[in-house]
């Protein structure tokens, strides 16, 4: 399965024209006017989520947000190529990922408002919430593959990182362990060129999907600004794992168009002409001029896009500015999945500490 490694698959050019490859083709042969709509509908949507959220972290609403802008092809595509009994483990920029997994977006701040550990329960949409510990999650994504296949379940894991993340311990762990016990997991590197401020050519001399050699696990490299190539690969490599055949690695060469985070300030580590190019390959871009060369966008259907990522938005302000703050004793919970003597003693402490201050404005 290793292909095309220094020819990354490609469906759509960047002004939207078809390329036809029979391989992959007939991996997306199911799709017809009302899918390619819906791919972009979820990207438009995807999009203004982004930036809905930023602009409440500028407000001083929220503490922090990872922005997608720019990878909304990489995500959805690979995220629609899921079954429901999939289950994808994230970093903390996958919120497309999370959107198209079904997570409500009015739920999608709440960690990041500082409201909750967690902002969604896992099992029930099968994706974890952000993963902020880089690499993390490429464990965690193996061992629950490891487990699936030794309770007989058919399904597969996906563990979604960056490139910087490739440099990680764990991510070198979680393919080793994954390539010795042929774990049903696919591993999705959304290479977006930037480690915060680290490009990827000093990351790494060699494309990043020649990493998946040495453990001797097959490989795709992706045009990952094309929402139609990455949900071909994507599709096989789940196929892949689901039969019992064993982990993919997956690198989809994408572009963050905006800051790391929005702590951080891109325009101190790369010039705006470097993003002239990959602005040119904008993904909604390119699959809305698709769309337009098959006649298959009206005005109706982007007047509803439109309308829909509005309200989204409106949903996702709304319930984040309504979000009141936790009572401070939420702080024990969901830290084990029962009670625990050593939470219990630090809640007792905690109570406590707290009504100390009741006893002090009691004596003054």
């Amino acid at each position: 399965m290793i292909d095309n490694l220094d020819y990354p698959v490609q469906l759509l050019q960047p002004d939207g024209a078809r390329v036809c490859r029979t391989e992959y083709d007939r991996l997306i042969a199911d799709l017809g006017p009302t899918e390619y709509i819906s791919l972009y509908r979820d990207m438009v949507i995807s999009r203004r989520i982004d930036t809905a959220a930023v602009a409440l972290q500028r407000q001083g609403e929220i503490g922090l947000w990872a922005p997608l802008l720019g990878q909304e092809a990489a995500q959805v595509g690979s995220a629609r190529a899921l079954k429901p009994d999939d289950f994808a483990f994230v970093s903390y920029r996958e919120h497309a990922v999370a959107y198209c997994r079904g997570v409500p977006p009015e739920v999608l701040t709440h960690m990041w408002r500082g409201c909750s550990h967690s902002a969604w329960d896992p099992n029930q949409f099968n994706v974890t919430n952000p993963a902020i510990v880089v690499g993390s999650q490429g464990l965690h994504a193996t061992g629950y593959a490891l487990g699936a296949h030794l309770d007989g379940a058919e399904i597969a894991t996906i563990a979604y990182f960056g490139d910087g993340a490739t440099s990680q311990g764990d991510i070198a762990e979680a393919l080793g362990f994954a390539a010795s016990f042929r774990a049903g997991v696919v591993f999705f590197c959304q290479n977006n060129q930037w480690a915060i401020s680290e490009p990827v050519s000093l990351q790494s001399r060699t494309p990043i999907s020649h990493r998946a050699d040495g453990y001797g696990i097959p490989s795709f490299r992706v045009d990952g600004n094309d929402v139609l190539a990455v949900l071909a690969v994507t599709r096989a490599a789940l196929a892949h794992a689901r039969e019992g055949s064993g982990p993919t690695f997956i690198e989809a060469i994408t572009c963050r168009m905006g800051p790391h985070t929005t702590s951080d300030d891109p325009s101190r580590y790369r010039s705006d002409t470097d993003m002239a190019e990959w602005r040119r390959r904008d993904p909604i871009t390119r699959m809305r001029a698709f769309l337009e060369r098959r006649g298959i966008l009206d005005e109706t259907a982007d007047a509803e896009i439109s309308t829909a990522a509005e309200d989204v938005a409106a949903r996702l302000r709304h319930a984040t500015l309504e979000t009141p703050d936790p009572p401070p004793s939420t702080l024990f919970e969901h830290v084990y999945t029962g009670p625990h003597p050593l939470i219990e003693h630090e809640r007792e402490q905690h109570r406590e500490y707290l009504a100390s201050f009741d006893d002090q404005e009691a004596m003054s």
